[in-house]
């Protein structure tokens, strides 16, 4: 069992910036992060494989940016100009692969991002 431990969430005005962070307890094929705002269903935000391939929501591309380090088996999501919409609890997630349609073997416990406008 994979155990992921996420940091880095808060509150941000409308065109800041935050990085959230996610550390699994072992080396995983890819990891990423999904998002979910009450009364809807959680969404695929980035992915990033060992490779360094990414893959991202078509909102976020351009804004937010996901990396790893995997000597620390750790991925990160720097998100910039940052808008009320992605106001949401984001999660880690992490397995052998998982996009829009495919879930993750693993998630985080989730962290709370806020933009005020």
């Amino acid at each position: 069992q994979v155990q992921l431990v996420e940091s880095g969430g808060g509150l941000v005005q409308a065109g800041g910036s935050l990085r959230l962070s996610c550390a699994a307890s072992g080396r995983i094929l890819s990891m990423g992060w999904f998002r979910q705002v009450p009364g809807k269903e959680r969404e695929f935000v980035a992915r990033i494989n060992l490779s360094g391939s990414t893959y991202y929501e078509a909102s976020v591309k351009g804004r937010f940016t996901i990396s790893r380090d995997n000597a620390k088996n750790t991925v990160y999501l720097q998100m910039n100009s940052l808008k009320p919409e992605d106001t949401a609890v984001y999660y880690c997630a992490a397995g052998m692969v998982f996009s829009t349609t495919t879930p993750p073997n693993y998630w985080g416990q989730g962290t709370q991002v806020t933009v005020s406008s």
